[in-house]
């Protein structure tokens, strides 16, 4: 059989990640029940880490704990890599130690050198182009509150960076409408709107979020990006989502921020605590959705 690797959501099927959020909502419940499910127990996994992380280190330890497998993180400056390995030489060395690896990275580049060389799965923890983990536990939590996506209108406000990339593929693959608002010069990348069926850019973030079922934002200034936080900021002003602008979209409209969130810029000070925003439960659901991931890559 041949290694299936997450790298980006056009990785799996539809009818992969339908089953993978399905079973996160039922671990979430076994979890809330107290019932245990070992479904990992002996497996270990490496996580390797560039960027900084909260939810992603967290949701991943703690996942693998509660299937009864086990967690290694490992920082490049602590390992080989710090010292000029090849990352596919590492790549290949890891794959005989451990059965699936996850990565966050600067670079796109180095996760797909990465598993290009590996002979166990792998996992983008969030690289420059895609945030595909993310958008599993999005996805979980559309579907809890409000029921299937498919068809509803989405807007995402802000960067074309990661996760409106993501956001993007995500819009074929769950077959909802797209409607994305950023500075011109911070567009998402062409070749993903143009190979989209379901995706559009619109100068005006009133526009893209006019009747709405669920609004997305991310910061403006991701890690890597902290020199050209001035620039941003300047380019970046009339595109906060707050409560004003959510008030264009559908009356039921969800908001969503996969967090850290820089409050007084790209949302106001008070939205995260908005009765429209479901951040929390969002970022609860990356521990469910990323183990079901990696259940799903280990049966």
């Amino acid at each position: 059989m041949s290694i299936k690797h997450f790298l980006s959501l056009t990785d799996f099927s539809r009818g992969d990640l339908e089953q993978i959020i399905e079973r996160a909502a039922q671990l979430k419940r076994l979890h809330d029940s107290g019932v245990q499910d070992r479904s990992l127990d002996g497996k270990t996994m490496a996580m390797i880490f560039e960027l900084k992380s909260t939810r992603t280190r967290v949701a991943f330890e703690a996942g693998m704990h509660q299937l009864g497998g086990h967690a290694i993180f490992l920082r490049p400056d602590e390992t080989q890599l710090g010292r000029g390995e090849p990352i596919g030489d590492t790549a290949r060395v890891l794959s005989t130690l451990v059965d699936i690896i996850m990565l966050r990275v600067h670079d796109h580049a180095d996760i797909s050198s990465f598993a290009a060389a590996s002979s166990v799965p792998v996992i983008n923890g969030m690289s420059n182009r895609f945030h595909p983990c993310q958008l599993l536990a999005d996805m979980q939590t559309f579907a809890e509150k409000r029921g299937s996506i498919r068809d509803q209108s989405v807007a995402f406000v802000g960067d074309g960076y990661n996760m409106c990339n993501s956001y993007i593929l995500a819009s074929d693959q769950f077959d909802f409408d797209l409607v994305i608002s950023t500075p011109t010069e911070f567009r998402p990348d062409a070749d993903l709107i143009d190979s989209s069926s379901r995706a559009r850019w619109v100068a005006s973030p009133e526009e893209a979020v006019s009747g709405a079922n669920l609004v997305i934002t991310d910061v403006w200034s991701s890690m890597g990006q902290e020199n050209e936080r001035t620039e941003r900021l300047e380019a970046f002003q009339g595109f906060q989502v707050n409560a004003d602008l959510l008030d264009n979209a559908h009356p039921d409209v969800l908001f969503m921020h996969c967090l850290p969130a820089h409050r007084g810029e790209e949302i106001s000070d008070n939205l995260l605590e908005d009765p429209r925003s479901v951040v929390w439960e969002e970022a609860g659901n990356r521990l469910h959705s990323q183990k079901a991931l990696l259940e799903f890559m280990l049966s």
